[in-house]
C-alpha cells in the first residue's frame, strides 16, 4: 500500500484533488441514475456528495482555480479573471480566451502573460498557495496541468520550437512550483509517457489524456506525493459548443478515466484505502440562445460612441473605455474616470444585461438591466449571512433576491449564491474605475473577437446556473465547514496532514 507516516507518527493516506472544467451536478446525478457513470457511482456509494458547491466569481477557471489554491476571492488573489487590465502597465491582460482574440492581441503578450507572469507575479505573492503551505509542513506534493502553481521548488519550462519565432519567450523559463510539476509540452517530467500533441489549437497537451497518463503513472510507480492536483479540462469545449444537458457524453468518458486511476492502485476499494479522492466542477454553465435571438451583447457597438481600445492596440490619451469579457461577464474600464455613470446607463439600458455594478467609496452599487431601483451594500454591517460574512444592504434587496431578516439580523441568498461577497472581490481584485457587468441567462457579453457561443454554453457570472458546482469526497469523513470553492483550502490541509 502507497502509505507514508505522518508528522505525528500515524499512516497517512494520498489525497488526489480532481478539478473537470464545467463539470455539472445534473451530468453526474442522471448518469448515475441511468448507470452510466459507474467511477462515479462508486465515489458517491463510498463518500460524500454535494451538488451545491459555490464556485469563484467571475466563473472562469484561472479565477477559480487560483481561489481553491490560495482560499481566497481576487480581492485576496489577485487574478480578477481572463481577461482584465492593467492600470500599471497599461496592458490589457489575456490569459488565453480564444483562438482568435489570441491573434488579434497577439500571441507574445498573451503567452508571456499566461506562461510567464499568471504565477510568476500576477498572483499575489504575499498569499501563500496550498502547495507553499504543505511544503512548510514538510509534505510533497504535484500538480498535472494545474494553470496556478506557484509553490517552493524550482523547475524549467520548455517551450516548444514552434513557440521560440512568433514569441519573445525564452528557451527556457525557471519558475517556482510543487515538488513534482507536469504543464503539457512545457513541462513533462516523465518524458513521453503521455502521448503529447503540440500546438497552440492541440492544447499544447493540456487535455485529459495527458493529465490522466501522468497521474496513473505516479499511481502505478508508488511516486504520489502527499497531495496531488490533476486538472481535466476537456469537458469545457464540449459543453461550450453543444450547450449545457443531463446527458453529456464528455461526462461518460471522464468516468472512464476516473475508473483507470482507481484501477491503478489495483481496484477501487484499494484506492480508497490508500488516497483520499476529491472530485470537483469548476463552474456551471447556461444555455446561450441561438444567434437569430441576439444572443450575443457585442459590448463594442454599445460604445461606439467613445474611443474604445481596440485589440492589438496601445492605450493612448484619446482612449477612454476598455473591455474585458469573460463570456457572461466583463469589466469595462474608464479610463479619463470621469465617464462610469454614462458608461452604466449605457449598458443598463440594454434589457439584455443582468447587472451593472460598481464602487463608490465603502459602498458598492448594482443596478439590473432595464430595471429602475437600485441596491448598495457594504462590509461589515449588522447583517450575517450563512458564511459569517456581515454586510450592510440598503434599498432594493430583490436586485440580488436577497432574503432579510431583520429581527434575526440574518441574510439569505437566493438566485445568486455568496452574491455579495464574490461581487466585492471582483470589484476590489486590482486597481482601476470600472464596472462589473453581467449577462441574463441566454445572453453572452463579447468584444471584437471574443469567443461566443451561440445555441452552445456560457459561463462568467454568479447565478446558480454558472456557480453551483459537484464535490465529491472519498476515502475521509472529514467535511469542508463550507460549500464553497474558496473554503476548499483549508479542508485539503486538515485532509492532507490529518
Amino acid at each position: 500500500m502507497i502509505r507514508v507516516k505522518s508528522l505525528k507518527g500515524r499512516e497517512s493516506k494520498k489525497v488526489i484533488l480532481i478539478v473537470a472544467d464545467s463539470l455539472m451536478p445534473q451530468a453526474i446525478e442522471n448518469g448515475v441514475a441511468n448507470q452510466k457513470l459507474p467511477a462515479f457511482q462508486y465515489l458517491i456509494q463510498h463518500g460524500q456528495y454535494y451538488n451545491n458547491m459555490v464556485s469563484s466569481f467571475p466563473t472562469m477557471s484561472v479565477t477559480i482555480d487560483s481561489s481553491l489554491l490560495t482560499g481566497a476571492y481576487p480581492d485576496g488573489h489577485r487574478i480578477p479573471g481572463l481577461t482584465w487590465y492593467s492600470t500599471e502597465d497599461q496592458e490589457l491582460i489575456n490569459y488565453g480566451t480564444g483562438p482568435l482574440e489570441v491573434v488579434r492581441l497577439g500571441i507574445d503578450p498573451v503567452l508571456t502573460n499566461a506562461v510567464i507572469h499568471l504565477n510568476g507575479s500576477h498572483l499575489n505573492p504575499q498569499l501563500p498557495t496550498i502547495y507553499e503551505e504543505l511544503a512548510r509542513l514538510g509534505r510533497r506534493t504535484g500538480s498535472i496541468n494545474g494553470l496556478i502553481y506557484r509553490g517552493t521548488e524550482s523547475h524549467t519550462l520548455s517551450p516548444p520550437a514552434w513557440m521560440h519565432a512568433p514569441t519573445s519567450l525564452p528557451k527556457s523559463i525557471k519558475v517556482k512550483g510543487p515538488d513534482f510539476l507536469a504543464l503539457g509540452s512545457l513541462a513533462d517530467p516523465l518524458k513521453g509517457i503521455a502521448k503529447l500533441p503540440d500546438g497552440l489549437t492541440r492544447r499544447m497537451g493540456l487535455n485529459n489524456d495527458f493529465s490522466v497518463a501522468t497521474a496513473n503513472y505516479l499511481i502505478r510507480n508508488r511516486k504520489l506525493p502527499d497531495f496531488l492536483y490533476v486538472y481535466l479540462p476537456d469537458l469545457d469545449k464540449q459543453i461550450h459548443k453543444q450547450g449545457p444537458s443531463p446527458e453529456v457524453k464528455g461526462v461518460q468518458e471522464l468516468d472512464r478515466q476516473l475508473q483507470s486511476l482507481l484501477d491503478s492502485f489495483g481496484s477501487p476499494k484499494e484506492a480508497l484505502q490508500q488516497a483520499v479522492f476529491i472530485v470537483i466542477g469548476d463552474s456551471g454553465m447556461t444555455p446561450i440562445l441561438p444567434k437569430q435571438d441576439q444572443s450575443v451583447i457585442d459590448l463594442r457597438s454599445l460604445f461606439k460612441g467613445y474611443n474604445v481600445l481596440q485589440p492589438g492596440d496601445q492605450v493612448s490619451e484619446k482612449t477612454e473605455a476598455v473591455l474585458a469579457v469573460n463570456e457572461t461577464m466583463a469589466y469595462v474600464y474608464d479610463l479619463k474616470s470621469d465617464k462610469l455613470d454614462t458608461f452604466a446607463g449605457i449598458l443598463h439600458a440594454d434589457p439584455r444585461i443582468d447587472f451593472v455594478s460598481w464602487k463608490e467609496g465603502d459602498w458598492i452599487h448594482v443596478v439590473q438591466g432595464g430595471g429602475t431601483t437600485m441596491l448598495r451594500f457594504k462590509k461589515d454591517g449588522p447583517l450575517t449571512d450563512l458564511y459569517r460574512q456581515n454586510w450592510s444592504v440598503d434599498q432594493d434587496t430583490s436586485i440580488l433576491d436577497l432574503t432579510i431578516d431583520t429581527a434575526q439580523r440574518k441574510l439569505d441568498y437566493g438566485r445568486y449564491p455568496d452574491v455579495l461577497r464574490r461581487l466585492y472581490g471582483a470589484l476590489h481584485s486590482h486597481p482601476g474605475n470600472f464596472l462589473v457587468v453581467t449577462a441574463k441567462p441566454g445572453y453572452e457579453l463579447a468584444d471584437t473577437s471574443s469567443p461566443t457561443h451561440p445555441g452552445g454554453g456560457g459561463h462568467g457570472s454568479f447565478g446558480k446556473e454558472e456557480s453551483l458546482v459537484p464535490l465529491i469526497i472519498s476515502g475521509t469523513e472529514k467535511r469542508p465547514q463550507h460549500l464553497r470553492i474558496v473554503d476548499l483550502k483549508d479542508f485539503l490541509l486538515q485532509v492532507v496532514t490529518q
